[in-house]
């Protein structure tokens, strides 16, 4: 009799375990996904100029909530994941020039000029120097997403391969870029200015990158001239406080900091 009675227990302790496996599947995914996150319109932080009140006017995405993917979008190591692995469906491929520049002390610095497919809005001449981020160039897929656009609106591209970041180009000094230095990029700016005289530039910096343009323009103000706007993204502040965050484990920041660091090491160990 308790034989039986043990037998006809066991269903329902089997249905409580898989009742309880799937809530916690559920819950690991709901906050992997960030299901949970509520959306909202990006927090602006500016100075009531007429400048400000220009790009506001002009760019009235900036004042909207930001609607992301369903299920997925929430997500941002997911959405870092897909676009760095898979890329746009059909990703461009624009056409440019490599510029080779030898530097003072023998380093070769390399960029890649994209000429406009269109006339610009204003009938101008307008190059975006464009400064990649860490350990990147102009081959990578959201570079070349942002220039095919560019070019389409009517701008030409310049746009700055870290020393040593190219595989296929070897170094010709005993050094690669770092976090800070602006030498090739500013000598690419020189370049544009002297083959451009009559062209206005828009700086344009991506994480790393926005670190440097924004300390080329700080340096002198020779460097300024000639130079529309500014445009950071994704700039990092303190390279010293930024250390200490990504020792961190919450939000994978660990990981990701393994991630950066491999890739430095690849790129080291390739110019040995």
């Amino acid at each position: 009799m308790s034989a039986i009675l043990e037998t006809s227990e066991l269903p329902a302790v089997f249905d409580g375990v898989k009742l309880a496996a799937v809530a916690a599947v559920l819950y690991v995914i709901v906050r992997c996904l960030n299901l949970k996150s509520p959306t909202a319109p990006p927090e602006l932080v500016y100075q009531d100029t007429a400048l400000a009140r220009f790009l506001l006017k002009s760019c009235p995405l900036l004042t909207k909530e930001y609607i992301p993917p369903l299920i997925w979008g929430k997500s941002g190591h997911i959405q870092t994941a897909l676009y760095g692995k898979m890329g746009r469906v059909r990703s461009p491929h624009p056409y440019g020039l490599r510029k080779y520049l030898t530097m003072s002390d023998g380093a070769t610095a390399t960029f890649d000029l994209f000429e406009p497919r269109s006339e610009h809005c204003t009938g101008e001449d307008v190059t975006m120097v464009i400064c990649p981020g860490i350990a990147n160039h102009s081959e990578k897929q959201y570079i070349r997403t942002f220039v095919d656009y560019a070019q389409k609106n009517g701008y030409r591209c310049a746009v700055l391969n870290h020393l040593g970041a190219l595989p296929n180009i070897e170094l010709t000094s005993p050094r690669m870029f770092t976090y800070g230095c602006t030498w090739e990029f500013g000598a690419m700016v020189n370049y544009i200015k002297k083959t451009y005289p009559q062209t206005q530039l828009v700086v344009v910096g991506f994480s790393l990158g926005g670190n440097i343009v924004c300390k080329y323009l700080g340096e002198s103000q020779a460097n300024q001239e000639r130079v529309l706007c500014c445009v950071s993204v994704c700039q990092g502040y303190s390279a010293l406080r930024a250390q200490e965050t990504f020792m961190q484990w919450d939000h994978c920041r660990r990981f990701y900091n393994f991630l950066m660091a491999d890739n430095m090491k690849k790129i080291i160990l390739s110019h040995r």
